[in-house]
């Protein structure tokens, strides 16, 4: 999935017919699809609108496997922030394209490790900025920010990051499920390259990616996702693609190397059974030398 809203949804009357829309900012058109809010649904949030759901359904008849796939991408995400928060000393994240609130976020994860560990979502969703300052109103080590994540010099720049983030200690750099919300046309891996070039050594980057070998349901899915999001959307890539991003950008994967996120350092907790594999979160996390 994507947990940023990669939809650019449209500006719009809000829908009052929709029990929920009360805590939709003004102006958000809750008709249009977000993949955040798809998220959530998968992962059984309430922050989720009819347009959501029935996107979710369709995608999830068009490849069986997408809800356990999304499950499990969310457990690789918890199980990379405590490994490197644990065994590796890690106390700042950054969390590009976080997506919605839900639990055992980022920073509870870390700061259970590290009470003074600092955590920055950003993400370019209003819906997520309202839900996040909710959430962390009463945490000095943690916020969040409305950033374009393409936008490394604004998001590096940001008063919020300068605050809470220092560059010269290593840090955590996630890119679980975004980097296929990004076209070609953008780059995603100049964006990878660009984030690593401002992190100091010692520091690590977290990369989970939609990807399949089959020329046919790449297309199919990714045709799909394209027409769901109103075109504001990447593709599904081939493992290959993912995995020279992340040596390209100078990166070194630790133990054990890139692959299926399931299988990252699995913690005993059974993965949730995904009915097909046409299609698998790939990726793992790599240190910066």
């Amino acid at each position: 999935m994507c947990r940023q809203l990669c939809s650019g949804v449209r500006v719009s009357d809000q829908h009052a017919d929709d029990p929920t829309a009360g805590w939709v900012p003004r102006g958000i058109d809750v008709s249009v699809p977000s993949v955040a809010r798809m998220y959530d649904y998968y992962l059984g949030g309430k922050d989720n609108f009819q347009s959501d759901r029935e996107a979710s359904d369709q995608l999830a008849a068009a490849a069986p496997g997408t809800q356990a796939l999304a499950i499990n991408n969310r457990r690789y995400l918890q199980r990379a922030v405590r490994v490197l928060a644990r065994d590796y000393g890690v106390k700042q994240f950054l969390d590009h394209g976080s997506g919605l609130p839900t639990q055992d976020n980022v920073h509870q994860i870390a700061q259970s490790v590290h009470p003074e560990a600092r955590v920055v979502y950003i993400d370019n969703d209003p819906i997520v900025l309202a839900h996040g300052r909710a959430l962390l109103a009463d945490n000095a080590t943690t916020t969040v920010i409305t950033a374009d994540m393409r936008d490394t010099d604004g998001v590096m720049g940001n008063p919020d990051v300068t605050r809470l983030i220092d560059f010269d200690q290593p840090v955590a750099a996630l890119f679980v499920s975004v980097l296929h919300c990004i076209p070609d046309t953008d780059d995603p891996g100049g964006l990878l390259r660009r984030v690593v070039e401002r992190l100091a050594p010692g520091s690590f980057v977290v990369v989970s990616h939609l990807v399949a070998e089959d020329d046919e349901v790449r297309e199919r899915l990714s045709d799909f996702m394209l027409t769901a999001t109103g075109g504001n959307w990447g593709r599904v890539r081939t493992a290959k693609e993912v995995a020279a991003f992340i040596t390209e950008a100078g990166l070194e994967p630790l133990e054990p190397g890139l692959g299926e996120a399931s299988a990252w350092r699995p913690d005993g907790v059974d993965a949730a059974v995904q009915e097909t594999t046409e299609w698998i979160e790939f990726g793992g996390v790599a240190r910066k030398p």
